[in-house]
């Protein structure tokens, strides 16, 4: 049974630049690093994101492909515009899916979907923790 997400892996072909790009967007450090793959640990309940060496991809791929993780943010504009800033690219702009979620995705500069999403749901089951 499925209880949840543990890791998200992002690839890119030039592990330092993402390492920096991704530590400008979450304002951290790699907690683990090694050969070819840094971890971060991420949001409230530390949520692992690793980021690969894309000589490891398993597949290559031209164009953004695959599943899309929403990371849960309190402001899905804010949030979007600011990736933006950092150099990803648009792939889904802000949309509202139902009251109390709302969607947005970019291109980060390694060629990895990110989403980004406000999810009441989520802060619910925070609440009650």
């Amino acid at each position: 049974m499925l209880r949840g997400f543990a890791t998200v892996s992002y690839y890119a072909a030039d592990l330092e630049a993402a390492t920096a790009w991704y530590g400008d967007v979450l304002g951290i450090e790699p907690y683990f690093r090694r050969p070819g793959y840094v971890e971060y640990r991420v949001g409230d309940f530390q949520h692992e994101l690793g980021i690969i060496d894309a000589q490891y991809r398993p597949t290559s791929a031209d164009v953004p492909a695959g599943e899309i993780i929403y990371w849960a943010v309190d402001d899905v504009t804010a949030t979007y515009e600011r990736l933006l800033e950092l150099g990803a690219a648009r792939y889904q702009p802000p949309m509202e899916r139902g009251p109390g979620f709302t969607t947005a995705s970019v291109v980060d500069p390694f060629g990895n979907i990110l989403g980004v999403m406000f999810n009441q749901h989520y802060l619910d089951v925070l609440a009650e923790r």
